[in-house]
């Protein structure tokens, strides 16, 4: 039925096809896939981003700040490296349930969105500065309320 049966009639054929294929040519076979099956205008938008990254020599990072985010049982804790302690006068930090967001850090008007693994409450949110770290501490919001789905008329 499929074409590529025939490749893999027995397992003996399956086993020797295997041991003999290279990175290099299941790396050519998707990008001919690809080409045979991408419009050109889609292409030429997914090689111009690889060529600018390429051309920058920036690394393509969501997290330009260095933050590190950590769960535990009831916290979620974001560790942000300070590089220059006048940021703390310039920095305005905010959240929902689901991000925080992190303004005018390093340049006014920057603005930067960090995902948290977890949902957090509204208030009890803590901040502390040591040693060039500043920490922010998030209440986990742990949502007990759920409700049945009546399934039994389908």
């Amino acid at each position: 039925m499929f074409p590529f049966n025939s490749l893999f009639s027995s397992s003996k054929n399956q086993n020797s096809f295997l041991k003999n294929l290279q990175q290099n040519d299941v790396q050519s076979f998707i990008e001919k896939v690809f080409t045979e099956v991408m419009p050109n205008n889609i292409q030429d938008v997914m090689n111009q981003g690889a060529v600018k990254a390429k051309e920058s020599g920036a690394r393509t990072t969501d997290n330009p700040l260095q933050a590190n985010v950590l769960e535990t049982h009831s916290f979620i804790y974001i560790r942000i490296p300070v590089q220059d302690e006048s940021w703390l006068k310039q920095m305005k930090i905010y959240h929902t349930s689901n991000q925080s967001m992190i303004h005018d850090v390093p340049n006014e008007g920057d603005k930067h969105n960090i995902p948290l693994p977890a949902l957090v409450r509204k208030k009890g949110t803590s901040v502390q500065y040591k040693d060039n770290i500043l920490e922010i501490r998030f209440q986990k919001h742990s949502d007990l309320n759920y409700s049945e789905i009546d399934i039994s008329e389908l």
